[in-house]
């Protein structure tokens, strides 16, 4: 994704559900749109807490490509007039042979010699039990990302924090 201008005025797409925010920014980043997965302004949430920003001149291709893809939108907005980041407070603690990442409320532990992905713990949503049979017992750089097998917000933090693990071990994710 290429960062937009710093002066380059800024909308948002809104969406119902996670899946078609997460889903949308793939197929955006995919056509080479300038986006970036936030949340939107506490007066603009009505259906799930993500909206994908991206520069207003781009809303006409991204709005048809969204389309094409059979993404549900549920809202453009033009203007923001709030500044929108997706919360991504990230923290480590090293245990000497391990590392904890924690990304919102979402941890992820890698045994440091090996890579392997030893646990995976917080959040409530639905997905997260299945994300751990996926990744548990994996090697990180091998292992699939989480935002590409869940489908919450706790997915997503999950894979902010397997991200940062990646880099931490010296990698990134794929």
């Amino acid at each position: 994704m290429r960062d937009a201008a710093p002066d380059e005025a800024t909308g948002l797409f809104l969406f119902d559900r996670v899946q078609d925010a997460l889903r949308g920014e793939k197929v955006l980043e995919q056509a080479g749109h300038a986006v970036a997965l936030v949340a939107p302004p506490m007066r603009l949430r009505a259906g799930c807490d993500l909206a994908l920003a991206l520069p207003r001149v781009e809303y006409p291709g991204a709005a048809r490509q969204l389309q094409a893809a059979g993404v549900s939108v549920r809202d453009w907005i033009d203007d923001p007039e709030e500044p929108t980041k997706l919360c991504d407070i990230v923290t480590t603690v090293d245990f000497g042979d391990h590392v904890m990442v924690r990304a919102g409320n979402m941890k992820i532990t890698v045994e440091k010699a090996t890579g392997t992905i030893v646990n995976t713990s917080g959040g409530g949503c639905p997905d997260i039990p299945y994300l751990n049979l996926q990744l548990v017992g994996r090697e990180i750089f091998a292992a699939p990302r989480p935002k590409d097998l869940g489908f919450t917000l706790c997915g997503l933090m999950l894979d902010r924090a397997f991200v940062e693990a990646c880099a931490l071990l010296g990698g990134e994710a794929r």
